[in-house]
């Protein structure tokens, strides 16, 4: 996960585009849309996330911008690689959530049968792993020992 995260903060920093207004708008909307749901959730605000709602817009345009961004970037990656996610790890992909739900099984094989775009969404980050795999099966990658704490700390920064 680490160096995933890695290889998709390298991307993201060296790939320069301009991008499709729409789909940063619609990605922006997704974003906002679920963590301002998950905050009402929880009985939140934006006090008590220690910002401001201007503050936090900024923030997750900036996430929308990376995540379209990233997402064409891989996509334009797979399809000169020739990438593509099989019916096997859908089906896989499907299957799993169905686990997730024990007793209500039918019910989730039929969300998925009648939502094409719940399958697509189950379809992306296949794909996205499948992709980076590929890139870090063609890059020049160097193992480096650090100590678990070293390696937290990373992470916390």
């Amino acid at each position: 996960a680490k160096v995933k995260r890695q290889v998709l903060d390298q991307m993201d920093e060296k790939t320069k585009m301009e991008m499709p207004k729409r789909m940063v708008a619609a990605e922006f909307d997704n974003i906002w849309a679920q963590m301002t749901g998950e905050l009402e959730r929880a009985g939140k605000t934006f006090e008590d996330e220690e910002t401001t709602e201007k503050d936090a817009k900024k923030e997750y345009q900036k996430l929308a911008e990376r995540r379209v961004r990233l997402g064409l970037t891989l996509a334009k990656i797979g399809e000169d690689a020739k990438i593509e996610v099989s019916e096997e790890e859908l089906q896989k992909a499907i299957y799993d959530q169905v686990r997730q739900y024990p007793g209500q099984e039918q019910q989730v094989f039929d969300y998925f049968r009648e939502h094409p775009d719940a399958v697509a969404g189950l379809r992306a980050p296949i794909y996205e792993e499948k992709v980076v795999d590929h890139i870090m099966g063609i890059a020049d990658v160097k193992d480096k020992k650090v100590s678990k704490e070293d390696l937290m700390k990373e992470d916390e920064a």
